[in-house]
């Protein structure tokens, strides 16, 4: 079992129907404010409403933040929602975070249960605490599965408990999965001399697919930082891919470098820091992200919704 130090507190709160929802997060919320802490709240939108009806007037006491928006690419979720509310705070800080809804795609999940297991990495040394609801009527048993190895304390209507299961690293691993093949056969191969070229390459192949203007032009930023990160921190070339599916223009790059942090992309650069905003930049910009890491190769998908 992997052991986590420090103060950070990591829960899921395994809840069935509105009742039990709001009996495990209000208490939290008004605790943290009887002591000063600063709360937020990103949830889905019908819950977070749930929860600002029940704060009454204290709801303005809480950043409020709609998950389904902020959080739609999982990646985004660690530096855009929970780092950039807890980096500003000094002192002990409380978030709840619901990443998983009965509503989150096949295709997303993994991203998001890979996502509840680096919060435990991301915050190891942090006084704060983050609860997070998960759906037992609406949510798979699988998931729920997931949820007693990324989070080291379970609770639910009878109290709290050790998860007995907790071991964020295997779900890591678990979901380092292979990716489907690109529905094209084109590839554009770049190096250190056609870093424009590739650009091009994206920007033409994502207006073929219907992609509008604003949006062709956060594709071809994220090509941008990919093949950049390819070709520098890289085998120093690599390849692209552009396509699109019935929800998605999807874009891929497949370079000769292995990442050997799990969490890059998903901490926010520190200031005067050379390097490292690539990653947090294309999941800013991209409605999803997923990566499949093997030995001596890195396959970085990104998808932006039609």
């Amino acid at each position: 079992m992997t052991t986590i130090a420090g103060p950070f507190i990591h829960v899921g709160l395994l809840y069935s129907g509105d009742a039990e929802y709001l009996d495990g997060t209000i208490p939290y919320i008004l605790e943290g404010l009887k002591l000063d802490e600063p709360v937020a709240v990103a949830v889905p939108g019908r819950n977070l409403t749930l929860i600002e009806d029940a704060l009454g007037d204290a709801a303005a006491e809480v950043e409020l933040i709609d998950m389904t928006e902020a959080g739609r690419n999982p990646g985004r979720i660690l530096p855009g929602v929970l780092l950039a509310f807890a980096d500003n705070r000094p002192g002990p800080v409380r978030i709840i975070g619901e990443p998983i809804w009965a509503g989150r795609s096949p295709l997303e999940y993994p991203a998001c249960a890979q996502h509840e297991a680096l919060i435990n990495f991301a915050f190891g040394d942090r006084d704060l605490s983050v609860l997070c609801p998960y759906d037992r009527i609406g949510l798979e048993d699988g998931v729920l599965a997931d949820a007693e190895r990324t989070h080291p304390i379970l609770a639910d209507a009878d109290g709290d408990r050790p998860s007995e299961n907790y071991a964020p690293d295997a779900v890591v691993e678990q979901y380092n999965l292979p990716l489907p093949e690109p529905l094209v056969a084109e590839a554009f191969r770049f190096d250190l001399l056609r870093l424009a070229a590739v650009r091009h390459f994206a920007q033409g192949r994502a207006e073929e697919s219907g992609l509008g203007p604003d949006r062709v032009e956060d594709l071809v930023l994220a090509v941008a930082e990919l093949s950049a990160n390819s070709v520098l921190h890289g085998s120093g070339q690599g390849v692209v891919r552009v396509w699109r599916d019935e929800e998605y223009v999807l874009c891929e790059v497949v370079d000769e470098g292995t990442l050997s942090d799990p969490l890059a992309g998903r901490r926010p650069a520190t200031p005067g820091q050379i390097g490292g905003r690539g990653l947090v930049l294309v999941n800013q910009v991209a409605d999803l992200v997923r990566q499949y890491l093997r030995p001596g190769s890195t396959v970085t998908r990104i998808f932006f919704r039609v």
